[in-house]
């Protein structure tokens, strides 16, 4: 009897062991097993998805087989664990184990939006909108309205944006990308102002992110920036007009065809510096580092005038006889290849 009744269990041991075998091995097989794609592709795990539903849905596109062996993996070994949302890549070569990995650690795919030097408030709401990966919140307010959602609602926005490549995953909103080019452009407009040189003409920083935004849109090279801060420096000391067209421009708006005349050189806007004395009242364009820095640090010297090459770079005079005999040579007189700044760079990574 007792013999029996050892043989039976023996039986029941035995079936267990070769029961929690098989069910392991195919757990292995299921984990082991590569994606069966054939180039990359994304996955989308969207908030509330669950590990069974992907599973089965991978399965039903012919990627994975023996979903439900993962499903009771999954329930086994990591019912704990965190399913994060978003796109993943699915690549050829990656096992589901891998795949795993990434869900449980939030491996999403990242997207990269640039924003760039010298761009106005309004080019960078245009890009926003043309990113389709973003959640698009900001669709029919106001630049007011814009500033209030960020918590500033008193604030111009222009210039109040850092131009750098920001990373972010689908589904972020714009609103988030504005905010964090707000509190970048805060943080580094605050370091360089700390560090500014001694005696310059502006009562705040904000005076000096005006004088940032003029040199961004005036440089046509980089080594210059500190030679043209040192210009209208010497300008604002002096009690001379600014006379620098880009604020002109800015000023005309949609007006501006492409062209300068000498009416619109006399129209009396708020950013024509030609008739009004001092800075705009709100920068012009968004600027980088580089040009903070310039506007905090200028060049010492003497020049008080400066015009284009045509080359990009520009030639800086200290009298106004100089300037108009520069001006006789590379303005009347140019070249068909005549261009006041360079060509566009094919790069559109942002400077830190």
């Amino acid at each position: 009897m007792i013999r029996r009744l050892f043989r039976g269990l023996m039986v029941i041991v035995l079936a267990s062991v070769c029961a929690v075998a098989f069910v392991a091995w195919k757990q292995h097989a299921a984990l082991e097993q590569a994606l069966a794609v054939q180039e990359p592709q994304l996955l989308l795990v969207q908030p509330g998805d669950t590990p069974s539903g992907l599973f089965q849905r991978l399965e039903a596109d012919g990627i994975i087989d023996d979903a439900f062996w993962l499903r009771v993996y999954w329930r086994l070994k990591l019912q704990d664990a965190t399913l994060h949302s978003g796109e993943y890549q699915l690549v050829p070569g990656t096992t589901v184990r891998e795949l795993l990995g990434a869900w449980q650690r939030g491996d999403v795919v990242r997207y990269n939006l640039t924003i760039i030097e010298g761009w106005t408030f309004k080019q960078l709401l245009a890009a926003l909108e043309a990113e389709p990966k973003l959640e698009h919140t900001l669709e029919g307010l106001t630049s007011e309205q814009i500033m209030e959602r960020l918590g500033h609602p008193s604030l111009h926005p222009e210039g109040r944006f850092y131009p750098d490549t920001y990373s972010f995953t689908r589904g972020t909103a714009d609103l988030d990308i504005l905010r964090r080019a707000f509190e970048r452009l805060e943080s580094v407009l605050a370091e360089e102002w700390a560090r500014r040189a001694e005696g310059l003409p502006y009562d705040d920083a904000y005076q000096a992110l005006i004088m940032a935004s003029i040199i961004e849109k005036e440089t046509g090279v980089p080594h210059e920036r500190p030679m043209i801060a040192g210009v209208f420096v010497r300008r604002l000391e002096k009690g001379m007009l600014l006379q620098t067209d880009p604020t002109v421009i800015y000023g005309l708006g949609s007006s501006y065809d492409g062209t300068l005349n000498r009416a619109q050189l006399r129209q009396p806007t708020p950013y024509n510096t030609y008739v009004k004395p001092g800075l705009p009242p709100t920068p012009i364009a968004l600027v980088g580092r580089a040009a903070i820095h310039a506007a905090l640090h200028p060049a010492d010297g003497e020049s008080l005038y400066f015009v284009a090459r045509g080359d990009g770079s520009h030639v800086f005079s200290a009298t106004l006889r100089e300037h108009n005999r520069a001006v006789r040579q590379f303005q009347l007189n140019r070249r068909a290849d005549y261009r006041s700044s360079p060509p566009p760079s094919q790069s559109n990574a942002g400077k830190p």
